[in-house]
């Protein structure tokens, strides 16, 4: 039986699919507020032409349209991929309480990889980090995304 945040992390997993079927990176994000998820999303920077169209942004952007404030005190976020640096500017600005992360991404990750945007106490927000529910899935599933994308570019040449 999943525990509840795999449950929820299983849904930001079909974000993310949702991502890889429009040939972008594959990362899913869900919000959730009393154990209810409140807004989804998905990678889409290629799709609409912005860098701000990251799924942790999005979702962000849906959550609050839909409490009616820009705090997103008492939620708590679900993403597939450690947050870059905007991810975790906005994530620490939004007031979320905690974020569950899938996997980490060393060469972006402002979570712990690289540095920890989301507990510096020189911010007047920091944000509990759980790391590694469901860390194969998440990670099996962009290995594959960018293993699909050398392969099209082998096969061109």
């Amino acid at each position: 039986m999943l525990s509840k945040d795999e449950r929820f992390m299983k849904e930001a997993l079909k974000q993310a699919k949702k991502a890889y079927e429009l040939e972008e990176v594959p990362i899913g994000c869900v919000i959730v507020m009393d154990d209810k998820i409140i807004a989804r999303g998905y990678n889409r920077r290629n799709t609409d032409k912005t860098t701000l169209a990251h799924a942790e942004i999005r979702a962000i952007k849906k959550a609050c349209k839909k409490l009616g404030d820009w705090r997103l005190e008492g939620c708590k976020m679900y993403v597939t991929l450690e947050p870059c640096q905007m991810c975790a500017g906005a994530i620490v600005q939004s007031r979320l309480d905690e974020i569950v992360i899938g996997c980490m991404s060393k060469k972006s990750g402002c979570a712990g990889s690289i540095i920890n945007l989301l507990d510096m106490k020189e911010f007047n927000h920091q944000v509990e980090i759980k790391k590694g529910v469901l860390e194969e899935e998440c990670s099996t599933m962009i290995s594959e995304f960018f293993a699909g994308l050398r392969e099209k570019k082998r096969v061109k040449k």
